[in-house]
């Protein structure tokens, strides 16, 4: 049987959960439709997401239509949790993207349709609530032209708006109107089409019509728009006969290597991990030892113990799994979302399509006798969402997790408290800068010479790199100069070390290169006792690279960036006067205005640090009728006094608290020389 891994994605309260509950229902496998109001969702499980009636984490549910398996995605609107709508991207053959026919297109609409284009993924939208009073399906599609993609092809008409009984009918080739708006938009994407069209558009069939259109849709090109009401049902049949018609089945060869991604890794009820896993080519079956590969690097082998696979609306245990099927996989171990199973498949999407955090705040046990849960539960979180990005500081007990919004934190407030009985206490959000090097930098050090009580010989040159190139470690030695162990010490403590730079950010976008390197072979005495003393090991390599890496950073020197959001604000004409000097202070730089209907639009960049601020202040700003949507858009390099972050390593830029740490820590391990 074919499969559809199909995501459904919206602005936060558009409807998707809904949405997803009516075809659930509609195709049969649930008898009665939940409600996002009472927590009776099928897909929002957690007692928060019930609690606070948003989808917090993405959850998978199968239904069959037209002898097709779509295993439906619903997953958070909420821009706090656009990390979880990222993971899932990668695994989608298509979405559906829901717009409210009553709020239009929203920001976060906008962003979600940007990376949905841009990744060229299968795209139907469904105009909802066209139940509720101030409903207008003409309104929403004109919004949709101007700030999604004119590529949209309208496939119903609406009637009695507004209404309980407001319902939908499907237009067909045979309307005039209809066939001229498609013509036109398909012959943006097909020559031979517009060559024909131009020559004889009589001579066009309905049928060749069709077939180009569900062709364009399949990549991507054009994107079919359906309407209706998910409480309500209409219109959810003529969307479901486009998910059938318009969306491609996914590829992948079931006698091909296997292969597959890991989106999603949770928690069983005995403490085992469950990995959620996209099969993107061959079969993987219970017993099966994969390969796991980490930012395209070797992280080790996984044996499957048990595979999980979606089937009408529930769990059903299986021996194997084959390509274009999604499915919970046991026995994986240290797996982590983003790794890649099997040999990685050809034309692999971008590990990240979202930016990273750009907040931070430290967390704290109310009860100091549970700062052991505390690490404990944030440990298990970070596995569900590794831009947590847990950063553990010894000296001052304290441990800072990585933010998108202030809601994100309330969520992980309450999760630690009602599923770990740890109450915690929030300090507030803080930026996360990021440090470039300025220049050119080179350190080297020899084992047992100039203070070096190491036996390793390092030297490393640091560089700048392109923006967005992130951290690249190369080697001007010969691999054989060293055992690999050692290579593999360096490189990972250069990954590690540089998540603080010489103004405690993380450093990105440079080079790092070995230039020098020295060891002790393995050396034993007369009994054939290996001695360590004598011998170089791994320990040495990281322990003495964060000393090379900081000199040759501290001789290069670093900026420190900070984030930047691009924003569009949309605002009446009488307020812009009022606007644009806040802009001003709040440090941003619009472009415009742009005059659009009786307001105006302003376009520009505004630093992330002041876009809760915008937020705050807009209402009063335009007495409620501003509207304001931000992402992130790059790092700009800060102007005046350089932020600080405090460091949570023993500082490799203090030569000697830095031996006296190593020397404590070595003597505590009983590894003293």
């Amino acid at each position: 049987m074919q499969s559809l891994n199909l995501g459904i994605l919206a602005h936060v309260d558009a409807g998707k959960t809904s949405l997803t509950e009516r075809l659930l229902y509609t195709a049969g496998v649930i008898d009665e439709i939940g409600s996002v109001d009472d927590g009776s969702t099928t897909t929002d499980s957690l007692a928060l997401e019930r609690q606070r009636g948003i989808t917090i984490k993405s959850a998978v549910v199968s239904f069959t239509v037209g002898g097709r398996t779509v295993n439906l995605i619903d997953t958070p609107g909420h821009p706090d949790f656009i990390a979880e709508v990222e993971r899932v991207l990668g695994v989608l053959d298509g979405a559906v993207l829901v717009v409210s026919a009553v709020e239009g297109v929203q920001p976060q609409t906008r962003i979600l349709m940007r990376t949905l284009r841009r990744l060229r993924i299968p795209t139907l939208l469904f105009v909802n609530k066209l139940d509720r009073r101030g409903a207008d399906l003409d309104r929403t599609l004109d919004q949709i032209r101007t700030r999604l993609t004119p590529d949209v092809v309208p496939m119903v008409t609406a009637s009695h708006q507004g209404t309980r009984g407001a319902a939908t009918v499907p237009r067909s080739t045979g309307d005039p109107a209809f066939r001229a708006g498609l013509l036109e938009t398909l012959a943006e994407h097909d020559d031979a089409l517009l060559t024909a069209w131009v020559d004889d558009e009589a001579a066009l069939s309905g049928d060749r019509l069709c077939a180009a259109l569900a062709g364009q849709s399949t990549r991507g090109l054009v994107h079919p728009v359906y309407a209706g009401s998910a409480v309500t049902g209409a219109g959810v049949d003529a969307l479901v006969a486009g998910l059938q018609e318009l969306l491609p089945a996914p590829g992948g060869d079931p006698e091909g290597p296997p292969s597959g991604s890991v989106f999603k890794v949770e928690r069983g009820p005995a403490g085992e991990r469950i990995t959620y896993v996209r099969v993107a080519s061959g079969t993987v079956r219970t017993r099966d030892r994969l390969p796991v590969l980490r930012a395209g690097r070797p992280a080790g082998e996984g044996k499957v113990t048990a595979i999980g696979v979606f089937d009408r609306g529930t769990e059903v245990r299986a021996e194997s799994v084959t390509a274009g099927r999604i499915a919970r996989l046991w026995g994986l171990g240290d797996v982590r979302i983003g790794d890649t199973l099997g040999t990685p498949p050809d034309g692999a999407r971008r590990e990240h399509q979202f930016a990273p955090p750009t907040l931070e705040t430290v967390v704290a046990a109310r009860r100091p006798a549970d700062r052991g849960a505390l690490h404990t539960a944030l440990t298990l979180l970070a596995e569900q969402d590794p831009l947590i990005d847990l950063r553990r500081d010894e000296v001052r007990q304290e441990i800072a997790v990585s933010l998108y919004g202030e809601v994100q934190k309330e969520v992980i407030q309450a999760t630690l408290a009602d599923e770990f009985g740890v109450e915690a206490v929030f300090q507030g959000t803080t930026t996360l800068h990021i440090e470039r090097p300025a220049g050119t930098g080179a350190a080297f050090e020899v084992k047992e010479k100039d203070g070096n009580p190491f036996l390793a010989t390092i030297g490393l040159r640091v560089e700048p790199a392109p923006v967005g190139s992130g951290v690249e470690f190369r080697r001007e030695v010969e691999l054989g100069s060293l055992p690999y162990a050692f290579f593999k010490a360096v490189e990972e403590t250069v990954e590690e070390t540089l998540k603080q730079g010489l103004h405690g950010w993380q450093v990105t976008d440079c080079v790092v290169t070995m230039t020098h390197s020295g060891y002790n072979a393995r050396q034993s005495h007369a009994h054939a006792v290996f001695d360590k003393s004598m011998s170089s090991t791994s320990g040495d390599f990281r322990n003495l690279t964060p000393l090379v890496l900081m000199t040759a950073l501290r001789r290069a020197g670093t900026r420190v960036h900070e984030p930047m959001h691009r924003f569009r604000l949309d605002i009446p004409a009488a307020q812009l006067g009022t606007v644009l000097p806040v802009l001003t202070r709040l440090r941003a730089v619009p472009r415009g205005p742009v005059l659009q209907g009786d307001g105006y639009v302003i376009e520009g960049a505004v630093p992330a640090a002041r876009v809760h601020d915008l937020e705050q202040q807009l209402p009063t700003l335009t007495s409620g009728e501003g509207v304001l949507e931000t992402a992130f858009d790059h790092y700009q390099e800060v102007r005046g006094p350089v932020p600080q972050r405090s460091r949570t390593d023993h500082d490799p830029l203090n030569r000697k608290e830095y031996l006296l740490a190593v020397q404590r820590r070595l003597s505590g391990l009983g590894a003293g020389r």
